[in-house]
Parts: structure tokens; sequence; C-alpha cells
């Protein structure tokens, strides 16, 4: 129900109930001022649009908090989310309310971090930044998102580079034994950092398919100790052809450093955690799981012997075995399935570059058409004659 009525003071007091049965209230000397206001909040609750203006009061920080710890993100993701918005956000928006976050507030941030941020960093503070408000406009805490016109510069994709095969070598030379086959089976089956020092003996087939089932990665967050989880995605749960030699170096590698057996809490099925004993591949002195701060001191130094540009991890043995395949003719639906890319628009956005350019196969099929083409008008004329 709404209402102006007249006050004895001459002012005009409008009043209307939100959907939740508040009452509202507006006064002003005008009364087409406190009219237009009735009129869009009558209108806002007729169309379905309607956002209570106490709602918006809530701090970003509080909301974004609220929305992540309801997001059913995996361990790893959602702590990527939280120390990104805890670096990069929380300081200039935390402490506002959302209602009074505009566009300029939001672009003024993203043009500060492109100063000091790479683009792959700034597009993923950006895309959190996002969520949070759209989230914001469905709880109906905001009317529009801030986020809307907001334009980050542009950004020049960084070419994957593909370290040369002799590296695999000289990073197996300087890395401690235990460790030296680790280069070779990357390079050989493309997995993940986590996906290698989560794997088991029992996942890996060296008779028939000669195959790596990848079904879980050792998961390391901050203040935890390491425990197996899902891959990173669906599509990353995926059975690796193996070549014999990759097979044959890790049958060495297993009779010099049998698998160790290590007690780790196991959270592959979500709704049946448990504490299990898992025969890791791949452990450090004294049995303990392989965890990413571990992994960190044992290749760093490694890399440095080899060589090897600052801050060039693990990863780029996983592209060194794309190449691989790509130079080989497999397909980018190949190449996919094999990496556990969860879109084939990832592989294509990362490796693009790697496939054979097309220029000659063009110049080849125009030039085959045409020739034939030629040829039948010279025996049509012939016959012709």
């Amino acid at each position: 129900m709404a209402s102006i009525a007249k006050r004895p003071d001459g002012k005009y007091r409008a009043r209307y109930r939100d959907p939740s049965g508040v009452e509202h209230a507006k006064h002003d000397a005008l009364k087409h001022v406190v009219q237009r206001w009735l009129d869009e909040r009558t209108a806002a609750m007729v169309t379905g649009q309607y956002v209570d203006p106490t709602a918006g009061r809530v701090k970003f920080r509080s909301y974004a908090e609220d929305l992540r710890a309801a997001m059913a993100h995996g361990p790893t993701t959602r702590n990527l989310v939280e120390r990104t918005l805890r670096r990069h956000v929380y300081p200039a928006l935390g402490e506002l309310p959302m209602a009074t976050i505009r566009t300029t507030t939001v672009q003024g941030l993203m043009t500060e971090l492109a100063g000091r941020l790479a683009p792959s960093t700034l597009k993923l503070v950006h895309g959190y930044v996002v969520a949070v408000f759209r989230a914001a406009v469905r709880d109906k805490v905001i009317a529009a998102s801030p986020c809307d016109g907001v334009v980050l510069p542009p950004a020049r994709r960084r070419q994957v580079e593909v370290l040369p095969l002799e590296v695999v070598d000289v990073l197996a030379a300087n890395l401690p034994p235990r460790f030296r086959v680790v280069p070779a089976l990357v390079a050989g089956c493309g997995l993940r950092q986590g996906e290698l020092f989560g794997l088991e003996l029992g996942r890996i087939e060296f008779l028939g398919r000669r195959a790596v089932d990848v079904a879980q990665q050792l998961v390391t967050l901050a203040g935890d100790p390491p425990y197996l989880g899902r891959p990173k995605t669906p599509e990353s749960e995926r059975v690796v052809p193996l070549a014999q030699v990759t097979l044959d170096a890790l049958a060495a590698h297993l009779a010099e450093f049998p698998a160790g057996e290590v007690e780790l809490w196991d959270r592959t099925d979500p709704n049946h955690p448990t504490t299990r004993t898992a025969r890791l591949l791949f452990t450090v002195d004294g049995g303990a799981a392989v965890s990413r701060y571990r992994w960190s001191a044992i290749w760093r130094p490694a890399a440095r012997a080899a060589g090897l540009p600052p801050r060039t991890g693990l990863h780029a043995l996983r592209h060194l075995y794309s190449s691989l395949l790509i130079r080989h003719g497999e397909s980018v639906k190949v190449v996919q399935r094999r990496l556990g890319h969860s879109t084939a628009a990832i592989t294509l956005d990362t490796y693009a570059h790697l496939w054979p350019d097309s220029d000659d196969r063009t110049r080849e099929a125009v030039q085959t058409a045409l020739v034939d083409r030629s040829a039948d008008s010279v025996r049509t004329a012939g016959r012709s004659s």
C-alpha cells in the first residue's frame, strides 16, 4: 500500500511497504519529488526489480566472504579466490558498502592494478569482482552491477615457449636421485604437478594398455597437510597412454626407489572422506608426500642449473609434452583429452601457434584445383576441334 500525505509542517510524506512488509517513507517540501520517488519504488516492485534500499549497506568484504563460503568450488580454487580477493580487492573495496561502489570506483581499481599485475592475473581479479557484483544483483542487494562498462587494458597473449628436449636430461642430472625420472615422466605424459605427486603405483599399467590412470591429485593448501582430492576438473580424470621409453624409465626408478606408503586424508569422494595408506610414486626423504612447497625447494636449484628462465616451473614440461603430440599430427581434441583441458578452446588458446601453418596446404589446394581445371579445359578444347 502506498500513499502521499501533507504533514502539518507543510512537507509531503510518501509511504509504501516493501514485499517483506517493511514500511519506507520519504519527506520533501515538493510533492512531485516524493511522487517520483514513490512511483519508482512502486514500478520496481511491480516489475520484480525492487531492491531494499537498506540491503546495499552491507560491506563488500562481508558479502564477498559469504558468497565465497557458499560457492561449490574445489579446495584449490577456493584458496585462490580467497588469496586474490584479500591481496588485490579488499584493500580498496573491502570496507565500502555495496551500494556506494560506482563504476568509476571499480574502473579506478582495475587501472591501478594493471600497472603492477600480469594481464592474466588482472583478468582473474576482474572476473572475481564481476562475479561478486553479479551475485549481489541476483540477491537484490544492489539494483545494477558497477562492473558494467569497466574496461580492462588490452592484453597481449604471451605465446607458450617450448623447452628443447635436451632440457629433460639436464634437469634430471641436477635433481636429487629420487626425482630424476620426473622430467621424463612429465614430458612423456603431461601430468600436472598435483597429479604427478598424487600418483599411486596401482594407477600405472605397465602391460596391456600401457597407460597412467589420472584419478586424483595431491592438494596442498597453506596451513593444511597435503591430502588426496579429485583432479582439477571432471575432464582432468583421464587415461594417458605411455610410450615404452617412459615405462622403462619408471620401472628403473621404482627398482631403485619403491613406492612409498603414506598415510593421507583421501577426499576424492567428498561424501565419504577417509584416511588411508597411499602408495605414492614420489615421496621426500623421510617418507612424506611431496607438497608444493617442498617441491619448489627441490626444483629451483635444478631449473637454475639448467639455465631456465626465472619462475619456470614443472608446467613447462607439460607444454613440451603438448608440443610433441602436435608435432606428430595429433588433433586439437586428442591434445585436449591427453592434457585434461575442460574445453578445446583452452587447448587452442594455449597452443594454436604450435600447429603447423596452413599456408602451404592452402597453396597446394588452390594449385591442384586450378591445374586440374586447366587440364580439363585443354582436353575439352581438343575434343571440340
